[in-house]
């Protein structure tokens, strides 16, 4: 196994954890960006009144999103497992 492979495998399994978790993220980013945007406009100071949206966000979001991320790591996997003669010999 040459540090090629190596650099070339941990490029790749950043890449596709960053790919699943963008929409999770992003989602996230923009309900906590809404709702700081009313609370400023409020004037409401409340730490906890961004959690529940949030949560709702991201599971709402992974249903959405959900078989895609779970293709997307089954095809990196399965690419992983296909390589394995190749990184060893």
């Amino acid at each position: 196994m040459t540090p090629q492979i190596v650099m070339e495998l941990a490029r790749e399994a950043v890449w596709v954890v960053l790919l699943v978790a963008a929409p999770l993220l992003l989602a996230a980013l923009a309900v906590g960006l809404l709702i700081s945007i009313f609370q400023a406009a409020t004037q409401i100071n409340e730490a906890t009144l961004s959690f529940i949206p949030k949560i709702v966000t991201m599971l709402f979001m992974l249903v959405l999103a959900g078989p895609w991320m779970l293709q997307t790591l089954v095809q990196f996997m399965r690419h992983l497992f296909e390589s394995i003669p190749f990184v060893i010999g």
